[in-house]
């Protein structure tokens, strides 16, 4: 997910998941069908709008009714407060990433570096090809960095705005931008989630990854398909006006390889083991200092100024990090992408997640979660069906509790034993957990990894959820797998 490694990681891997067993799977439930039909009542009435903060407030409700049923079953308030803080405080990685990142697309606006990865890319990339270079090039680099968080708000942000200009489906780029990314987040031994998955079910790092690719590099190849066909389909509605496009990104900006320097040193630390947060805060920081170097006239024209000296390079520098901030155009097509929202437009999302923890909080407090796994566990008894519910509980508690660790975490302490218990391997574990659990994540709107991703790509779930094809096709790969029983690894006897 966001981090390559971390304390928070161990910390929710330690994390004990509340049992009620008084708690029956109908009322352990409930909170779950009144999230769903509430959200798509508010989705129905506001739109695109519901994430301005109606699907907020309906988090909290859906919250409500389970704190509801935890007082019905004698769960005490503070028990629930706690778990809710628990959550929130796990989160606070995240949310400090997602803080920087919209500062980081600030300083990346005016020092020029976004506009100069929009201008070579106009010159590189045409609409037929470009899909399938998204899905490729977001792979490369999620797999060197280990984290789609950092590949999205990279390249991904780039590869939005060229698709903005060549008049390319927004929501097909953002599907094969976040197709590529996790690719990278389920094999890359960086990740945290490829580590995590094998620890919970008990197998080592490698292994797991090895195992991996049995259902990955099928999916990958049919997602790549899936692009290259798309690409065929797209008609050059954005490329009749290159050129014009180009001088004007020339006319606003000094477009020159240097700034290239800054996207890739982030990248080198981050394939160095430093800290998300940290690369993206020298990013960030190199960034101002490059509009400074690179761009000084955009800086003026940002605080008004007539000359550029410390103060007004002060203030131009820190309105990029912070707030809404826009480079002067006639272009109609560019205006959009000559905008950065820096900080502030990250606190709607920031509020989503935080809201989403309120009611993942809650559920793990009251035992839903440990119920409907605990219930899942015992609906199936083949194998295939050990399997089915291994994924229908990731993917519930991906929308449930909100948080794509949990959704590993949970049904890995709860199936290990299932699956020792009918000879199978580990990995199988571990495979199905990242094949469910890590890649659909990004599916949810109000789980933190579908909040953020399109937090930073600006493009709602709802419009890229269908292109996202690696990721909703995963799960089926691992189920055709288990049908079929191919590469199903089971237990060798001693």
């Amino acid at each position: 997910m966001q981090e390559s490694t971390s304390n928070s990681e161990i910390k929710i891997q330690d994390q004990k998941i509340q049992q009620n067993k008084e708690l029956s799977i109908w009322e352990a439930l409930i909170p779950v069908f009144a999230l769903i039909a509430m959200l798509g009542y508010n989705v129905s009435v506001f739109g695109d709008d519901a994430l301005s903060g109606s699907n907020q407030f309906v988090l909290l409700l859906g919250g409500t009714v389970a704190a509801l049923i935890g007082f019905r079953n004698k769960v005490s308030y503070k028990l629930m407060m706690d778990e809710v803080a628990e959550n929130i405080k796990s989160t606070s990685s995240a949310i400090l990433i997602l803080l920087m990142v919209g500062a980081l697309a600030g300083t990346w606006l005016i020092s020029g570096i976004i506009p100069s990865m929009i201008y070579y890319g106009l010159q590189i990339l045409n609409p037929t090809i470009f899909l399938a270079a998204c899905l490729i090039i977001c792979a490369v680099i999620s797999v060197a960095t280990g984290s789609s968080w950092t590949t999205a708000a990279t390249v991904g942000i780039a590869l939005i705005g060229i698709s903005e200009a060549l008049g390319i489906s927004l929501g097909m780029t953002a599907g094969a931008v976040l197709s590529g990314a996790y690719f990278g987040d389920k094999m890359s031994p960086m990740s945290d989630t490829t580590n995590l998955a094998p620890a919970m079910a008990g197998t080592d790092l490698f292994t797991h990854i090895r195992y991996m690719t049995y259902t990955t590099v099928p999916t990958f190849i049919i997602t790549l398909i899936v692009f290259i066909i798309l690409g065929f389909t797209q008609t050059a509605t954005g490329s009749a006006s290159t050129e014009a496009m180009l001088a004007d990104i020339d006319k606003a900006f000094n477009i020159t390889p240097a700034l290239f320097i800054v996207p890739m040193l982030v990248i080198v630390l981050i394939v160095k083991k430093t800290p998300p947060l940290i690369a993206l805060l020298a990013g960030t920081i190199l960034g101002g200092v490059f509009a400074l170097i690179f761009q000084p006239n955009i800086v003026m024209q940002i605080t008004g100024a007539e000359k550029l000296d410390f103060t007004s390079a002060y203030k131009g520098v820190m309105k990029a990090i912070t707030v809404k901030t826009s480079v002067a155009t006639d272009n109609e097509v560019l205006k959009d992408l000559f905008t950065a929202g820096g900080m502030v437009k990250m606190l709607g999302t920031i509020w989503l997640i935080l809201c989403a923890m309120v009611f993942g909080g809650i559920m793990d407090a009251i035992g839903a979660l440990a119920r409907i796994s605990s219930y899942m566990l015992n609906l199936f008894d083949s194998v295939f069906g050990l399997f089915a519910s291994t994924v229908f509980t990731c993917i519930g508690l991906n929308i449930t509790a909100s948080d794509q660790y949990l959704a590993l975490v949970v049904p890995g302490k709860m199936y290990a034993k299932a699956y020792k218990d009918k000879g199978l391997a580990p990995e199988n574990l571990s495979r199905t957990l990242e094949d469910s659990g890590t890649v659909t994540s990004v599916l949810i709107p109000w789980n933190t990894c579908g909040a953020y991703h399109s937090g930073v790509l600006g493009v709602p779930v709802i419009d890229y959820a269908f292109y996202a094809v690696f990721n909703w096709l995963s799960p089926f790969m691992t189920l055709l797998f288990a049908a079929l029983r191919i590469k199903i690894r089971e237990i060798k006897s001693k």
